[in-house]
Formats: C-alpha cells, sequence, structure tokens
C-alpha cells in the first residue's frame, strides 16, 4: 500500500466512514454505504474509484476459513539464510509452496518469517522438509500458534 503521507491523498470523514463499511463487509451494497454515509451511491461508487485509484484501497477480497477446509495448524517459521543474498531465490522458491501464506524479510534473528497453513503435525513436517532443503536455507526455527486472538484490518483513524 502507498503511504498517504507521501501520496498526497487526505481521507475526510466520509471516506473513512465508506472504509470501515467496506472492511466490515467487502461485498456491502453502495446503496446500504450510501444510507449509512449519507451521501448518493453514485458518490459512494466515485469515492471508492478514487480510493482505489489512490492506492489506499488494494482490492476487496473474501477471506477464507483454514479451518474449515482442513488447515488446523498455524505456524510461523523463522528461517535462517546463510546469505542475505539468497533472499531472492528462497523466496521464489517459497512462492511455489501453496501453505506459505505470508513472508516477511526481516531484522533480528531471522532472515525471513513465516505463516504457514497446515492440515495437521505431519503434514507441517512435510512443509518443513521442503523449506529446509531450499538453497542457502541453514536452519528454521518453528512456532505453532495455539489460538489466534486477534484479527483484524488497520482501523483508519
Amino acid at each position: 500500500m502507498r503511504n498517504l503521507v507521501n501520496s498526497g491523498y487526505h481521507l475526510d470523514s466520509v471516506d473513512k466512514e465508506i472504509i470501515d463499511q467496506l472492511m466490515s463487509n467487502s461485498k456491502t451494497s453502495l446503496a446500504k454505504i450510501s444510507k449509512e454515509v449519507g451521501i448518493s451511491t453514485t458518490a459512494v461508487h466515485q469515492r471508492i474509484k478514487k480510493l482505489e485509484n489512490a492506492g489506499v484501497i488494494e482490492n476487496s477480497i473474501s477471506l477464507l476459513n483454514p479451518r474449515k477446509i482442513g488447515y488446523k495448524v498455524v505456524s510461523y517459521i523463522g528461517v535462517y539464510l546463510e546469505q542475505p543474498s539468497h533472499y531472492s531465490e528462497a523466496i521464489k522458491a517459497l512462492k511455489s509452496v501453496n501453505e506459505v501464506v505470508e513472508a516477511h524479510y526481516t531484522t533480528g534473528n531471522y532472515t525471513v518469517f513465516l505463516k504457514v497453513l497446515c492440515r495437521d503435525n505431519d503434514h507441517l513436517m512435510h512443509i518443513l522438509n521442503k523449506i529446509q532443503k531450499l538453497k542457502g536455507v541453514t536452519r528454521t526455527e518453528t512456532f505453532i500458534s495455539l489460538e489466534q486472538s486477534i484479527s483484524r484490518q488497520l482501523k483508519v483513524e
């Protein structure tokens, strides 16, 4: 997402209300948003387009509940690379592992920090073996999430 300070885009209170409505449910109708915000559906549509063009709204998605389709283990894997120069190649290889849903280039102990979804611990072991065989990976450290206590988008203030 573009930095709002650098982009010069100013969010007014109506934009913030529209964003709040869409973050609650991306499928909210223009008519419902119009009623809640107090402007016409055409004006809502135009504002959403402006927010998309400015890069404030990147996309509207439906979120999949991984547990409902059998992915019950959420893990975070810290990946140590032999050299930072292996980063691009490692990320390219990790993109082909469907279970890796996030990858972050980090400071601190790990070169890369991953969020990985798996069906069970055996499946996690299989994914770990794949990751540990990647060129440049020297070792990994795995954390299993027992409960996700907070899951939200950043609220625009």
